[in-house]
């Protein structure tokens, strides 16, 4: 996992220009069956995907927390929602809360996600590969194949069952 991760952004680049366009076609067009296909292919790559023995998306990046978030993450923490943000986010440069650093404070050294029952809704969906109306969160996927070698494979064989 460690060379496949450590190839990942220069696999990525390589193919950023033909991710671009194919992208910039299916928001023109999506295939009607386009949900359809991204959950299959969605489901079957993380048939053989362990995010365990990866955890990149932690390690590199830090989600987005949503108010819910706050509140829920805070209550499982008995404490108060501001408390919380002192302690663990920042306002970023789009006014969203995020962590105050990466890796995710939240990460164990066994790639387990201290939070996890009651984590972001951006963990929980991501790498977002699964969403309906795909064709509307290209960019955010052109972003994610660098990040998550699962999302660069889903993006590949779509490319490839696409034409």
């Amino acid at each position: 996992m460690e060379e496949v991760l450590r190839q990942l952004p220069k696999k990525a680049k390589e193919k950023h220009n033909e991710n671009k366009k194919f992208f910039a076609k299916l928001r023109k067009k999506a295939p009607k069956d386009l949900d359809y296909t991204m959950q299959e292919l969605h489901e079957k790559e993380f048939e053989r995907t362990d995010c365990l023995t990866c955890a990149n998306c932690c390690k590199t990046t830090g989600p987005l927390f949503t108010n819910a978030d706050v509140e829920r993450i805070s209550k499982s923490f008995r404490m108060k929602p501001q408390k919380f943000i002192d302690a663990y986010l920042r306002i970023d440069e789009e006014n969203d809360y995020v962590l105050q650093q990466v890796p995710c404070t939240f990460l164990g050294p066994d790639n387990l996600c201290s939070i996890y029952d009651v984590r972001p809704k951006a963990c929980r969906e991501f790498p977002h590969t699964d969403r309906k109306k795909f064709q509307q969160i290209s960019h955010l996927t052109l972003k994610n194949v660098a990040i998550c070698p699962a999302a660069f494979n889903i993006v590949e064989e779509m490319k490839k069952r696409i034409k």
